[in-house]
């Protein structure tokens, strides 16, 4: 194992681009000490931990059509764009089985990160010490608007993307020296202003929690703000960026599985690219 921390951003389905960097990591036996990950970056950080190639991305390509996976029936059913039941029920039990039980035994930490709808804060929630850990992911991957609130321990939670969109800086404050970031947008993006539809909707389904409806409000400032910091601090080599190299046009949620299987394909072409010059960075032997 690498004494080091891997941060991996969400973005939804553009998560297959993360899926494809990671399975390159296992396949080099790359295994990060301490991994967070926020909204689909948690998804595709459980599939890290458990060590189970490809299975982030053969969900993705084989049940992104499925309507029990991602559609706005499940709005009304469920309150939920993405069925959580579905994708920790049966795809997880019996479909694309999940391996519980390496992902318990890891000695990785791991942590996911929410928004507290009360204070509009990040939380995080680690995996050996969650009682719940199933539903902060969840919480971490549901998105204001199109998902319902998550409760955990009795509180209620949303994406962690809504306050906390890359947790690079918690690693930092927990002292590691190596840091790998993940992103899921090219250089040089940048999010736009919330449109006025956006803001409508916030106030109509967020007006009794202002501390929520302020971190959202502060969505696109706050990740521009980030950029730059992951800019700098790149450049002066203190954290390690794969990202990909070029204009991502996979949406939330991409339905189109040429477009999800060429980011994804990007992803472990990219890893590949870096990978002697990221493990120069990691100290490990060639």
């Amino acid at each position: 194992m690498t004494k080091g921390a891997l941060v991996l951003e969400g973005g939804s389905l553009r998560g297959v681009f993360t899926a494809g960097v990671l399975d390159v990591f296992m396949e080099q036996g790359i295994e990060m000490s301490y991994v967070n990950g926020v909204s689909a970056g948690s998804m595709c950080g459980m599939s890290y931990v458990s060590k189970q190639i490809g299975r982030t991305i053969k969900v993705d390509l084989d049940y992104v059509n499925d309507k029990r996976f991602l559609s706005f029936r499940n709005m009304v059913k469920n309150r939920s764009i993405f069925n959580f039941d579905f994708l920790f029920g049966e795809l997880c039990d019996t479909l694309v089985p999940f391996d519980y039980d390496t992902f318990w035994k890891s000695r990785q930490t791991f942590e996911v990160v929410a928004t507290r709808c009360k204070t509009g804060k990040p939380e995080y929630f680690e995996k050996s010490s969650c009682d719940d850990f199933v539903s902060a992911v969840k919480a971490s991957s549901s998105i204001p608007i199109l998902s319902g609130m998550i409760p955990v321990k009795g509180k209620k939670y949303l994406d962690g993307g809504c306050s906390m969109p890359i947790a690079y800086q918690r690693a930092i404050d927990l002292g590691y020296d190596k840091i790998v970031v993940v992103l899921t947008r090219e250089h040089g993006f940048r999010k736009p202003q919330l449109d006025k539809w956006t803001k409508r909707g916030y106030e109509r389904y967020f007006a009794p929690l202002p501390e929520l409806m302020k971190a959202l409000r502060e969505v696109p400032d706050r990740y521009n703000q980030m950029q730059e910091e992951i800019d700098r601090l790149e450049e002066e080599g203190r954290i390690y960026v794969i990202r990909p190299d070029k204009h991502v046009t996979v949406h939330r949620t991409e339905k189109d599985k040429r477009k999800l299987e060429a980011l994804y394909e990007d992803g472990r072409r990219l890893a590949e690219e870096h990978m002697e010059k990221l493990k120069n960075y990691l100290e490990i032997e060639a």
